[in-house]
């Protein structure tokens, strides 16, 4: 049970790392306003950006991040049985809330700034002014601590809830003892020996009354 703890932890840490790390890096290399030029009055010309292949690997490394630690947790809705104390079942509901949150949020930064940020030569037209696009600062540098933000909380709550499983079920999903090699307990007050009934015949038996 360890290994697996250690794998997983490993696998989902890694993930999240390097979605943080793609995330800061398409940050730097998201295309400015600067670097943005005119062909015409109405046409913008892009630079190329590795910030497209930067993103989008970064929110698939996320979105397995996610889909790992959650598989290995199980399903926190649907799980049976007695559930662990009312403050250990808070924190796993209150990381389990919180991983989900920044996820969806990071993910779609993520998406939204790569997709928008590869955009070629186009004439952009916004309240009767010709204007250029670009992905605004601190987009992919926050969709980066969020995806980190997710990843500690889905550690945390995976930690916590199989910790609490493992404490509910002490055996590991082993089968129970068998009764038959449960020794039986002797009692406590010993047994009055009692001789065994003696026949007697009937005649002997009758005549013993009359005398």
């Amino acid at each position: 049970m360890e290994k697996k703890f250690l794998v997983v932890c490993t696998v989902v840490g890694f993930l999240g790392l390097l979605s943080a790390a793609l995330g800061f890096a398409a940050e730097a290399k998201r295309i400015k306003s600067s670097q943005v030029k005119f062909t015409s009055p109405s046409v913008c010309v892009y630079p190329r950006s590795p910030a497209l292949a930067l993103g989008l690997t970064a929110a698939l490394a996320l979105v397995i991040a996610q889909i790992v630690v959650n598989v290995a947790s199980g399903c926190v809705c649907c799980r049976k049985g007695p559930h662990p104390s009312n403050s250990n079942w808070t924190l796993v509901l209150v990381c389990f809330v919180v991983s989900w949150f920044t996820f969806v949020i990071s993910f779609l930064l993520l998406l939204t700034g790569a997709v928008l940020n590869d955009q070629r030569g186009e004439e952009n037209i916004y309240f009767g002014y010709y204007s250029c696009y670009v992905v605004k600062p601190g987009v992919f540098a926050g969709a980066a601590v969020l995806s980190l933000a997710s990843v500690v909380t889905g550690i945390i709550y995976y930690l916590s809830l199989t910790k609490s499983k493992i404490r509910n079920d002490p055996w590991g999903g082993l089968a129970a003892p068998s009764q038959s090699s449960i020794a039986m307990a002797q009692p406590q007050f010993p047994s009055q020996n009692t001789q065994d009934p003696v026949f007697v015949h009937e005649d002997t038996y009758i005549r013993r009354q009359f005398t």
